[in-house]
């Protein structure tokens, strides 16, 4: 048998996410190259202007700062400011910061918070001598003073040259808010009016730095995705002119986004002046004659990436490729059917970490045919191993002689050397898939399992340097090595028993430690994927045991 091989196939199981980095993800450079155009484009339309100093508040004082009409559905709460008629109060209702916390998620704050990020519309004019509302401009409410379901307000403004502006604000159950912007001209003048949206933060949040995830300014202009991160943008700027699509700043499990008005061209961008900003504007400006008037809709979601209310909006609301709110990845329909299947088993079980060993037992079920033939050839492989022994005692001078000796003693007992390494080699994508569905997907935060795994994204809590709890004492987060990173461990280390010795004693020293490097590894993983891991290993380890019976082979 080769060992090198077995070596290699363990080690790229257990880096599998380093090594998909490295090896499989596009560079930075090939991800500009292929997927972002970084020129300016030149455009009728004008710039966006955000330059203005702010003396920073506390949040509660920010929002006292300004009078509000308050919003509420069944999944966020907030307020919007007459100041600006600006979105910059929402918190998720479902979603507490932590486990066993009190506090909801609070993703918008007004812009003299430090943590600013807010939501603002208008128009821009390249008319001269016309005054437009800006974020300082005081709107009055006309009619109902509170938004909700089946319940809009309506923001106007008088600009006192004959102009009058209006906004008509709607709310969905979920999280969607539409935008009716108008303006009516009541002077003997025409005006050219460009529609805009931006959404603007103070400052970039705490983010995992993690390759597997993207974090940061995203869009997609017409089909093509585009994704951003923070310091990307510090150092140059990203515009864009397209015909369709959508733009915003995603988190790990938040998203908040822009969708202009269908059919109409805008020209997008993205840029840090102070503070992140994604923002579009009509490149085809509306002209307002004389007693006439002009309208606009500009759609905004601002979300919980949960997977069903995300690939709704797509759907129902047309929003081309919105379902990529969601990192799925490169391996994007593998990774999502993946994730679907276990939400399948979620359903009817009631405990996603259920879901995972039973959608580890499928995938056992699927590979049982491909792994009996690798456990078939890996038995035979431990029969040969004393006539392995002898020919490299006899051949030990001559390594060319050897290797044909070898080669004819596989061909007659019909052997297939690198088979012993499918069994781990097919469950890379596996191994990737299921990371990558407890990582990104919102469905399996804080969601528990039995015993002391109370949030299966996050990792084994526990750890044997205080006895697992029995010891009073907390250790750092390095020593944290929990109950079943142990046991995936254990459950390696005993199938590695029932593979052949390799004949080396140093790669016989490497498979020993193997066990112990890829427990330590594991540890800071997701308790999810240390759980699919270990089960996996059990699962293998009773396939493999029924096949060296069934060739009579010792399994010790």
């Amino acid at each position: 048998m080769d060992t090198k091989n077995v070596i290699a196939a363990i080690s790229l199981s257990a880096a599998v996410i380093i090594l998909y980095s490295l090896f499989f993800a596009p560079s930075p450079k090939e991800l500009k190259d292929l997927n972002q155009e970084k020129t300016t484009l030149n455009s009728e339309a004008p710039k966006l202007d955000v330059s203005e100093k702010i003396i920073e508040i506390s949040r509660e004082d920010a929002i006292k700062d300004s009078d509000r009409i308050k919003f509420e559905n069944e999944n966020i709460k907030g307020s919007i400011s007459l100041k600006g008629g600006i979105i910059d109060d929402l918190i998720f209702k479902n979603y507490t910061e932590t486990l066993d916390g009190q506090n909801n998620i609070t993703l918008l704050s007004p812009k003299k918070f430090s943590q600013g990020y807010y939501v603002e519309t208008g128009w821009v004019s390249s008319s001269k001598n016309i005054d437009l509302p800006n974020s300082k401009t005081i709107w009055k409410v006309d009619g109902n003073n509170k938004l909700a379901p089946n319940q809009s307000v309506t923001l106007t403004w008088n600009n006192n040259q004959g102009i009058v502006f209006e906004k008509i604000i709607q709310i969905d159950e979920k999280f969607l808010f539409s935008i009716d912007q108008k303006i009516e001209n009541k002077s003997n003048k025409s005006y050219d009016f460009y529609s805009y949206g931006q959404i603007i933060r103070n400052k970039s949040p705490d983010i995992t730095n993690f390759y597997i995830l993207h974090e940061g300014l995203i869009g997609v202009f017409d089909d093509q995705l585009v994704e951003e991160d923070y310091d990307d943008i510090k150092e140059k700027e990203f515009s864009k002119n397209a015909s369709s699509g959508w733009l915003g700043i995603t988190d790990k499990y938040w998203i908040t986004t822009l969708i202009p008005e269908e059919n109409k061209e805008f020209r997008a961008d993205f840029d840090f002046k102070n503070k992140f900003r994604a923002n579009f504007i009509e490149t085809k400006p509306l002209t307002l004659v004389s007693n006439g008037s002009i309208s606009s809709n500009v759609r905004v979601i601002i979300a919980a990436k949960e997977v069903d209310v995300i690939d709704n909006y797509a759907e129902n609301s047309k929003i081309s490729k919105f379902d990529l709110a969601i990192d799925w990845g490169w391996f994007y329909f593998f990774t999502k059917n993946f994730f679907f299947a276990i939400d399948y088993f979620f359903k009817l079980t009631g405990n996603f970490g259920i879901a995972i060993i039973l959608i580890t037992i499928c995938i056992r079920i699927l590979f049982f045919p491909l792994a009996n033939y690798s456990f078939r050839s890996m038995a035979k492989m431990k029969v040969l191993q004393p006539e392995m022994t002898r020919l490299k005692e006899l051949h030990k001078d001559d390594k060319m002689k050897l290797q044909q000796e070898m080669m004819a003693l596989y061909k007659k007992e019909k052997v297939n050397p690198v088979s012993g390494c499918l069994p781990i080699l097919i469950q890379i994508p596996f191994f990737f898939a299921i990371y990558k569905v407890l990582f990104v997907t919102l469905e399996m935060r804080h969601q528990p399992f039995y015993g002391w795994i109370k949030d299966l994204s996050e990792r084994d809590p526990t750890s044997i340097f205080n006895l697992f709890g029995l010891i009073p004492w907390d250790p750092p987060s390095f020593l944290i090595i929990g109950v079943w990173p142990c046991l995936m461990g254990l459950s390696m280390y005993f199938q590695q028993k029932l593979n052949p010795t390799p004949p080396d004693p140093i790669q016989q020293k490497i498979f020993m430690f193997f066990p112990l490097f890829l427990t330590i590894i594991l540890a800071p993983f997701p308790s999810g994927l240390v759980i699919y891991w270990t089960i996996n290993n059990i699962l293998t380890m009773a396939q493999q045991v029924v096949i060296m019976k069934q060739t009579k082979v010792k399994t010790t």
